[in-house]
């Protein structure tokens, strides 16, 4: 508005031609045209965006896999593009882009309510410092029946590479195997292991010596590995 009244003074009372006022202000001349046509700024006209287009055949798979979703753990739950992954092996002929398939999908879960998106605070850690360790549950069918596993995770804070392992029941003697197994994948112990907390329970780990950055030479309570 103010720009719009400047224009029309010095068009009427300064330089008096679109193209004086276009340079003096440094402007463009349609700009000057339009100011001096009307002392209003003309509307904007909105840009409509094309509707999302996407193949019959791919949305239907798309909105089957989210419809089963909704019933199927968190953890075990398809991204967009594991969809997108999918529907190129799944779905002969369809050829959307991963970008469609991570619109459509994104509209889908907002009006199947899945809930509103996460924030995060990104954090940083240094390699070979800290780990995170968690069990959690997953279905894999076995022999034609689905039974519910309980996974062992060990996950390095600072890469994010993990380590998983399934177990019929989350034992004591399951926990310190994956223990292990875990430390062999990573070719070695991580100076702190951060677990998921259950009140009233205490977790203490046996370190070997060749695991242990303290250089233990019996099995013993490593300070690394409790809390």
């Amino acid at each position: 508005m103010e720009l719009y009244e400047q224009i029309r003074r010095e068009y009427e009372f300064g330089a008096g031609s679109i193209i004086g006022v276009a340079r003096k202000l440094g402007v463009h001349r349609r700009m000057v045209r339009e100011a001096v046509r009307s002392a209003l700024p003309t509307r904007r006209k909105k840009t409509e965006r094309p509707h999302l287009k996407i193949a019959a055949a791919a949305a239907a798979f798309i909105d089957a896999v989210l419809v089963a979703d909704r019933k199927a753990p968190r953890k075990q739950r398809h991204t967009a593009k594991r969809i997108w992954e999918r529907i190129r092996l799944e779905v002969p002929g369809c050829t959307a882009a991963e970008r469609t398939v991570r619109q459509y999908v994104e509209r889908r879960k907002q009006e199947l309510g899945f809930g509103r998106r996460e924030t995060f605070v990104p954090q940083s850690y240094e390699f070979g410092v800290e780990v995170q360790i968690d069990w959690y549950e997953a279905y894999a069918d076995l022999d034609g029946e689905r039974i519910k596993l309980q996974v062992f995770s060990m996950r390095s804070m600072a890469s994010g590479a993990a380590y998983h392992r399934a177990y019929l029941r989350a034992t004591q003697q399951a926990f310190l195997e994956a223990h292990e197994l875990a430390f062999h994948y990573f070719g070695g112990v991580f100076r702190k292991l951060r677990y998921d907390f259950v009140p009233g329970n205490k977790i203490v780990v046996l370190c070997r010596s060749p695991f242990c950055g303290l250089g233990c030479k019996q099995p013993r309570h490593c300070k690394r590995s409790t809390f």
